[in-house]
């Protein structure tokens, strides 16, 4: 009989522990939306279409300073890339997409940026992850970035969809 009765108290009590827990849980949060991408020429051209440099004087009124410049556009600095906005391609990881946009001024690298995913996980690792990836793109001046810790599908994506980008803008 007390076994019986044990047995019964002790079912009891993990049921209603295993309902508490339940109701206690909460949803789970909505899913973060993808950031919009960059538009990093402000021009509201597509990203992959190079661009012409902001404040330029109408073609009639160019001095042969002015000239000069624009026939060297994009092969400043020796880097053979020309100027304009540059999307890579979009390389999937198993946590999502990464996709690289840069812009290019004067043949150098002025700006990157990215799409990524924001779900899960990916929300939190993510944009820090970006963040420093664009600053390193930056000073690099090409695709050889150091991989974040904690991000690593997120950096090896975001170096091959770089290189890609770069490589539009070298052709």
């Amino acid at each position: 009989m007390r076994r019986s009765t044990a047995a019964a108290v002790g079912t009891l009590t993990g049921a209603a522990l295993i309902v508490g827990v339940r109701l206690s849980v909460s949803a789970p949060a909505a899913p973060v939306a993808a950031p919009p991408a960059v538009d990093l020429a402000g021009s509201g051209q597509d990203a992959s279409t190079p661009g012409k440099k902001p404040g330029k004087k109408p073609s009639g009124s160019e001095s042969s300073e002015d000239s000069k410049e624009e026939s060297s556009e994009g092969a400043a600095g020796g880097s053979g890339m020309k100027d304009g906005v540059y999307k890579g391609s979009a390389v999937k990881n198993p946590y999502g997409t990464v996709q690289v946009s840069i812009k290019i001024e004067e043949g150098k690298i002025t700006a990157a940026d990215a799409t990524y995913p924001t779900t899960a996980d990916s929300a939190t690792i993510n944009p820090p992850a970006v963040g420093a990836l664009n600053e390193s793109t930056v000073k690099a001046q090409s695709a050889e970035v150091d991989a974040v810790s904690g991000a690593t599908f997120t950096s090896e994506s975001y170096a091959k969809s770089l290189q890609a980008a770069i490589d539009q803008a070298n052709a």
